[in-house]
């Protein structure tokens, strides 16, 4: 399944003025880069992939949001966000806000 073009159109338009932002195709989905490292994507599977402080990521669980799972293995510090919960504008932006929020926090890797 290819990903979903009008949520990454979406992403893209939040972003728009963010500095250091790139987009990069990534597991057959769209991801977007901040100074090199993925803060969001739009996923092959649906949906929204957002990095979190690996620290909050149990916290933040809950109805159509659960944690990433890539070849069987949780990855710690991902979650995977189902489409209807960022169906409106004010929960994508919450949830793109702290995937940027955190990914630049990272040191720089471009």
């Amino acid at each position: 399944m290819a990903y979903d073009h009008e949520l990454a159109d979406r992403v893209r338009e939040l972003l728009s003025g963010v500095d250091g932002v790139r987009e990069k195709r990534m597991f057959g989905g769209l991801a977007f880069l901040v100074h090199g490292n993925m803060a969001v994507a739009a996923s092959s599977e649906g949906g929204l992939l957002v990095r979190v402080e690996p620290d909050e990521g149990e916290r933040l669980l809950g109805e159509g949001v659960q944690p990433m799972v890539m070849r069987g293995r949780e990855m710690r510090g991902w979650l995977r966000v189902d489409a209807a919960v960022v169906g409106t504008g004010p929960r994508l932006r919450e949830w793109v806000t702290r995937g940027v929020s955190y990914a630049a926090e990272l040191p720089a890797k471009d």
